[in-house]
């Protein structure tokens, strides 16, 4: 049998981070939005675990570790028209699509268990963390929307809430960020501008002050780059929204904000109401 799950892309615009010796508690506190370009993870039981991301073999410690948690061995085939570590959470899309599709064997597996959802997100969650490749996608992904991760790491540990509404979304990528060098290095900086850029966001829970705090915190956070900074000012220039993606090269904005900017390679998208599928 195979089992197909499909899991939105995420773009965090401030974050602040939060070790732990226990995976599951670790994390971010922050906010993104949930994209409705995302990942199709296909899992198939084996005798050995592969991993494919677009065809290409290769290793995804996030998708070995969720299988390793798990207690199996399969073939996982990862589709997606995201760019790759450019800051759209597709290491965690892959790692809680893994342990979805992986769950759908559970009835016909005889070392599988089924789990509740729940349980599998925080099994992502945990395995993404000790990867050091993300510390807040898989949450973001599971819930959907407009996320704000208000305490750190998976159920039962960590609190979310939301933003109403669901924009479309354009974005450009010009490469991507070492996330594992940044958030295993020291992150107090970082940290400090994530937490008043929440703050500021909770003053005034709208989607143009998450804008906003996103473009302040990559500035003090000293992570904006020069293209992605002149990006940024272009779309504002043309009257738009845009900030940038943790941690990528990358530019996103509200709407069609690139393109009015005249950005045509922007990539257009929407923010989903829903999360994860099988």
């Amino acid at each position: 049998m195979t089992a197909c799950a499909f899991v939105p892309g995420h773009v965090t615009g401030f974050f602040s981070a939060h070790p732990h010796d226990d995976p599951a508690r670790a994390g971010s506190r922050g906010a993104g939005l949930a994209l409705s370009d995302g990942v199709r993870v296909t899992v198939v039981p084996a005798e050995r675990t592969t991993v494919r991301v677009n065809g290409e073999r290769g290793g995804m410690a996030a998708v070995t570790n969720v299988l390793a948690r798990l207690g199996v061995d399969a073939r996982v085939e990862c589709e997606t028209a995201l760019p790759v570590s450019a800051g759209f959470g597709v290491s965690g899309a892959c790692a809680l699509g893994t342990a979805l599709a992986a769950d759908a064997h559970a009835p016909t597996h005889p070392d599988l268990r089924p789990r509740t959802e729940n349980e599998l997100v925080a099994i992502a969650h945990a395995a993404e963390v000790e990867a050091g490749t993300g510390l807040g996608d898989v949450v973001g992904q599971a819930r959907g929307g407009v996320p704000l991760r208000l305490e750190p790491g998976a159920p039962p540990h960590g609190r979310l809430d939301g933003l109403p509404g669901r924009p479309e979304v354009e974005y450009v990528t010009f490469g991507g960020l070492d996330t594992a060098e940044i958030i295993t290095g020291d992150t107090t900086r970082l940290t400090r501008a994530g937490e008043a850029a929440l703050d500021r966001l909770l003053d005034d829970p709208t989607l143009d002050a998450f804008m906003a705090a996103s473009r302040t915190f990559a500035r003090e956070a000293d992570l904006l780059t020069d293209r992605v900074e002149a990006t940024v000012e272009d779309v504002r220039s043309a009257g738009g929204e845009a900030a940038m993606a943790m941690l990528g090269r990358t530019v996103f904005a509200l709407g069609d904000g690139l393109s009015e900017a005249g950005y045509d390679e922007a990539r257009s998208c929407r923010v989903t109401g829903g999360a994860t599928r099988l």
